[in-house]
């Protein structure tokens, strides 16, 4: 945990610097200052109701292990975890989240853990589905100078993400198999307790796949999935006008994709930095749009996400009796579970 948050501290710091290193921070801030109440406040009511629609999708992900379970419970846990990804290092709240449904519902914690991986996968299958549709619809400007150089990387995202698609597929059908040839070529190059981690993980994961096994329960999913990444994108597009970004749909759309592929590498509690220098890159070196500006607007429209759901999450976790600290040490407690679950432990290794 320390050398993750130790990364992530370097990763966002330098971020933040290179963004704001000849910026100056007063003219952000009044720029800030200056946002249309009404709409900010409307851009931070879209930013928190995409958490309602997670915790519905979430239902059909679910439902193969655990049918039933409350929409205030998945509620909860969905703005715990969040709570967890803002306040806490190394992204413990994903699984802060999988341990406060457990808690709440009878839901075991290694299928609510292999459900939230199933979802990341479906997150990634549609930021990069959206990015490009951005990039095929009218208005958008078109790459300066280094086309090339941006189309290799989305194409690559694509590539990676359909490579993990088909991966992942093979895997939900044919599970056992997966689990044996992993094991084998584990032990050959990790130490043991490792290789160990690995295919507990996988096990794990394996799990909490089942919806795709049901064509109904994945249509779903994939139905919410596309719902949330298009609402998601309101609450930048409404952000614009409350900071008179004179930009269109198109932009926010392509804008949340390429925050989001920016926010899965390792950075501080809350994102902080590489959600400001992904809306500099897009803003200001794709749609031209002056820097002040297009900072004022990524640190406010910031706040406005990070704000709500981190409030709720502590009210919610309050309500549970769970404190900062234990959600902290939610990371130990989904590994222990799985070790157990897998009936493997460090003094009982795999045959």
């Amino acid at each position: 945990m320390a050398w993750k948050a130790a990364l992530g501290l370097l990763v966002s710091g330098l971020a933040l610097w290179w963004v704001f290193r000849d910026v100056d921070l007063r003219q952000v801030a009044a720029d800030i200052s200056r946002a249309d109440p009404l709409l900010f406040l409307l851009s931070a009511a879209a930013a928190t109701g995409v958490f309602w629609i997670r915790a519905w999708r979430w239902k059909a992900l679910l439902e193969p292990v655990c049918p039933g379970t409350t929409f205030r419970a998945r509620f909860a846990a969905v703005t715990i975890g969040f709570m967890g990804n803002n306040l806490l290092p190394a992204r413990v709240g994903e699984f802060a989240r999988a341990y406060a449904l457990s808690r709440m519902t009878p839901v075991p914690i290694v299928a609510s853990f292999g459900s939230l991986v199933l979802e990341r996968l479906l997150d990634g299958v549609f930021v990069v589905a959206f990015l490009f549709v951005a990039m095929w619809l009218p208005g958008f400007p078109g790459f300066p100078g280094g086309q090339f150089e941006y189309m290799g990387v989305v194409r690559s995202a694509g590539v990676t993400v359909l490579a993990a698609v088909g991966l992942l597929m093979v895997m939900v059908f044919w599970p056992a198999g997966s689990v044996r040839l992993l094991e084998r070529a584990a032990v050959r190059v990790l130490p043991k307790r490792m290789a160990r981690l690995v295919v507990d993980a996988l096990e794990a994961f394996l799990a909490g796949v089942g919806a795709l096994r049901e064509p109904r329960l994945m249509a779903r999913a994939l139905a919410w999935s596309a719902a949330l990444w298009l609402f998601n994108a309101v609450g930048f597009w409404i952000a614009f006008a409350a900071f008179d970004l004179d930009l269109g749909y198109v932009a926010a759309l392509f804008l949340q994709s390429v925050v989001a592929l920016m926010v899965s590498v390792p950075s501080a509690p809350g994102f902080w930095g590489v959600f400001e220098l992904a809306a500099d890159v897009v803003l200001v070196g794709l749609w031209g749009q002056a820097e002040v500006r297009a900072l004022a607007y990524a640190v406010g429209f910031h706040l406005a996400g990070f704000i709500p759901v981190t409030l709720l999450g502590l009210w919610y976790a309050w309500r549970l009796g769970l404190s900062v600290g234990e959600l902290g040490r939610s990371e130990e407690v989904v590994e222990e579970e799985v070790e157990r679950t897998t009936g493997i432990s460090a003094d009982n290794p795999r045959p």
